[in-house]
């Protein structure tokens, strides 16, 4: 299914991160990223040294905060049954 995406704002992901009221790492963690450095890549507003979050990062963050923890499971086993290994830390 071909899709137009345009990605948020970094004000948009700033918005989203105050609306949740989650920090920098619980957002990093969110969205699967190493850790608040690069979260903090996406909310730079400075085009030069800023980056643009891909639709797929954004579905991830999206399904996550949306889906039960029961879905997200099976998804992942989905995952793991193409050949992923996926491995989460236990907070």
């Amino acid at each position: 299914m071909p899709i137009k995406y345009t990605p948020p704002s970094p004000e948009d992901l700033s918005a989203l991160k105050t609306s949740l009221g989650k920090t920098g790492k619980q957002m990093a963690e969110l969205a699967w990223l190493a850790g608040d450095q690069h979260w903090r890549k996406y909310t730079n507003p400075n085009p030069a040294t800023g980056r643009q979050m891909s639709a797929q990062m954004l579905f991830t963050m999206a399904a996550l905060l949306e889906l039960d923890e029961a879905t997200v499971n099976r998804i992942l086993d989905r995952m793991r049954s193409i050949g992923a290994t996926i491995e989460l830390d236990k907070p």
